[in-house]
């Protein structure tokens, strides 16, 4: 695979979700959980990139993930209730996957193998709130980790705007 546009993705409606739409903008992609210490900041960091950079064709695609400490029990439709009332977000909420392991989405796997852990070089996803940093071409350029403050992963995406 050259680039997510290859992959095949589900929407919170569990219908197929298209990521050639957003060829030609960057993209950051996490997976999130509603229970996790990470949830305010993560959400406030998101929304507050995706707030700033949409009018430029940018967006966040936000995969609800219960893997790491059963922090995300919802279903998709509980799960977007409280992100867009608690968080006020507005970007994309995907159906809840797997981001590690034998039943990970493929596209996280495509993701954790272009972009290794910046502190360990370890290619597993530790805890939610993990961003993934995506070029206009579909490839991933950058990942941060959980409790990356928001002007860090915003520098890296000024540039491919």
């Amino acid at each position: 695979m050259s680039s997510i546009y290859d992959f095949t993705v589900n929407g919170a409606d569990h219908k197929p979700y298209d990521l050639q739409q957003h060829k030609g903008h960057p993209l950051l992609i996490v997976n999130v959980a509603s229970q996790c210490g990470y949830t305010k900041s993560g959400y406030e960091t998101a929304t507050a990139l995706y707030n700033k950079f949409k009018d430029q064709g940018f967006t966040v695609l936000a995969f609800p993930c219960n893997q790491f400490g059963a922090q995300e029990p919802g279903t998709e439709q509980e799960i977007q209730q409280t992100t867009c009332t608690r968080f006020k977000a507005e970007f994309p909420l995907l159906e809840k996957v797997e981001v590690n392991g034998d039943k990970a989405l493929p596209l996280y796997t495509y993701l954790k193998e272009k972009q290794h852990d910046p502190k360990t070089d370890a290619v597993d996803i530790k805890w939610n709130f993990n961003f993934f940093l995506v070029d206009k071409e579909g490839v991933p350029v950058a990942r941060f980790l959980s409790g990356t403050d928001t002007e860090t992963i915003e520098k890296a995406i000024a540039p491919l705007l």
